[in-house]
């Protein structure tokens, strides 16, 4: 069900080279994001919480999420990349998934 909801989102979006994709997935204990230009298919930039820099203990809650956006954010703005689209993959804009869209908009992106 969630992968249907997630095809319409992505029917009506498709990251450029001026402003790629943010896709966001959440697992159980994890949150992984990672900006995407989909006109050449490649991935910009990732980060998630198994990534060996993360500073946190917990990788389920909010707090990671907004790690995991601020990280992401800083890294798209090292590659040059300052506009982006939000993909939330079908999830509902709440919780962890807007979490990271928060830390991502502190990080300097703009949506």
């Amino acid at each position: 069900r969630r992968a249907r909801r997630a095809k319409g989102v992505r029917s009506k979006m498709h990251g450029t080279e001026e402003r790629p994709r943010l896709s966001v997935y959440r697992s159980n204990t994890h949150m992984y994001a990672q900006i995407i230009n989909d006109d050449e298919g490649k991935t910009l930039c990732a980060y998630n919480t198994r990534m060996k820099d993360f500073e946190l203990d917990n990788t389920w809650d909010k707090e990671a999420a907004e790690l995991v956006g601020k990280k992401v954010a800083e890294k798209a703005l090292a590659a040059g990349v300052e506009k982006v689209c939000f993909d939330r993959s079908g999830f509902k804009y709440h919780g962890r998934i807007a979490s990271v869209a928060d830390g991502a908009r502190e990080g300097g992106l703009k949506f």
